[in-house]
């Protein structure tokens, strides 16, 4: 690919916000972003590095913002068309819709249609990064690497696990769920932009012999990530209760079994006990913010100040979550704070959806922030994209007060291109 240079504003972290300040945060205000081989190559000054790079190709999106491509941290690919489903709780919405449609992904057609049909709406969102869940189905991985791999994306996923309630036909066993999930991380784990993730879907769904199946896999494989639920709801931490009567708490079904650690992505995690929040940040786990998921379903109000101890991560949570746009899922991240008594800044905002989700799925050394060295995934941001924002953003006199509009009432349309390792892919 013939270097390119992309022209905008930008907005570049040093690191997280909320630990650092304001200072973590750089705004050019007509920069540019050198881009070679699927690599950030240089970034700065718009004028300066088209000086330096006469020979390139240039794409200049004006006013746009350059942002790093949004990295959605915990999603369920298969529910992608029953997304807004009405009404349910969620023991009840995951027996009345989930499990009726992730059934429908032992068809390999169908796993391929609905993989590729998800991530073609993310990339219009602005997202080029995201960990999945699929089904009890091999077929469902299958199709969602392969579809990630067409389009050159980062991405993370696993087989669901369950063995116990769950319709019978999505419930493998312990041994199997073993071996089709080594099977599939032989496959697929480390091949181009791709890694494999273990996942037990949650303790409820899993006896505790296949738990301790997948926390041996987890300990042959410890480069790999893990990803679960936990303290979603309340009546759901009272069902673990009942299965599981000699644990301590909810996570300890998880630690007696070997499924905590350091690379353990945890979502949900509302109504964790004080003994599960001091193990966690002592392994180093991080925890996965799933905003609108958690008022769609009724789940509760998700305690930010947790990210001062540990690495949290944003995430849409599709299909509990009610929308694909990750901006959607910041304005959600600040409105579930609002009602906790705490108002986060757009910077923190648009941190936990690039770099913060990153270094939760431990890729902050690759994806998630504008610098020298990363790969270039890249969205633009249009902060004018609606009539609405746009009156908004004439009376603007911070960038902050610019983006902020477009935080909490863009959509897609405020996506002006995705790129993915430099590539545009937003369809047209």
């Amino acid at each position: 690919m013939d270097d390119q240079l992309i022209l905008g504003q930008y907005l570049s972290f040093e690191g997280d916000p909320r630990a650092l300040g304001l200072a973590a945060a750089r705004h050019e205000a007509s920069g540019g972003v050198l881009v070679r081989d699927g690599r950030i190559a240089a970034i700065g000054d718009g004028a300066t590095l088209r000086g330096a790079h006469r020979d390139v190709t240039v794409v200049d999106h004006g006013d746009g913002l350059i942002l790093p491509g949004f990295i959605d941290a915990h999603v369920h690919f298969p529910q992608t068309a029953m997304i807004a489903s009405w009404g349910k709780r969620l023991i009840d919405w995951l027996n009345s819709y989930t499990f009726p449609e992730e059934a429908r992904f032992g068809d390999p057609d169908y796993a391929a249609e609905i993989a590729g049909r998800y991530l073609d709406l993310v990339v219009s969102n602005g997202t080029t990064t995201v960990a999945s869940y699929c089904t009890i189905h091999p077929t469902s991985v299958d199709a969602f690497f392969d579809a990630a791999q067409t389009r050159g994306m980062r991405a993370l996923a696993g087989k669901t696990c369950m063995d116990r309630n769950a319709p019978d036909n999505l419930r493998d066993t312990a041994q199997s769920a073993y071996d089709d999930s080594r099977a599939l991380l032989e496959r697929w784990h480390g091949r181009g932009r791709l890694g494999y993730v273990i996942t037990p879907r949650f303790s409820p769904t899993s006896t505790p012999e296949q738990l301790e199946a997948l926390g041996v896999l987890w300990a042959e494989h410890p480069e790999c990530l893990m990803q679960t639920h936990i303290s979603e709801q309340l009546d759901e931490i009272a069902w673990v209760r009942e299965l599981y009567p000699e644990a301590r708490d909810y996570l300890d079904t998880y630690e007696t079994h070997g499924l905590l650690g350091a690379n353990g992505l945890y979502g949900h995690a509302i109504h964790l006990e004080p003994r599960e929040v001091d193990r966690l940040v002592e392994v180093g786990a991080a925890l996965i913010h799933c905003p609108t998921s958690n008022t769609f379903i009724g789940s509760g109000l998700f305690n930010m100040s947790l990210a001062d101890k540990m690495r949290v991560g944003l995430a849409t949570d599709t299909g509990g979550g009610s929308s694909f746009s990750m901006l959607r899922t910041m304005a959600a991240a600040y409105e579930v704070a609002q009602l906790r008594g705490e108002a986060l800044h757009p910077a923190e905002l648009i941190w936990r959806a690039t770099g913060g989700s990153a270094e939760a799925l431990h890729l902050g050394d690759k994806i998630g922030r504008l610098a020298v060295g990363m790969e270039a995934d890249l969205c633009i941001l249009n902060l004018a994209s609606t009539p609405a924002i746009s009156q908004r953003h004439t009376r603007a006199t911070t960038i902050w007060e610019a983006v902020f509009p477009t935080i909490m009432m863009g959509d897609d349309r405020a996506i002006t291109q995705t790129y993915i390792a430099g590539r545009p892919l937003k369809p047209e």
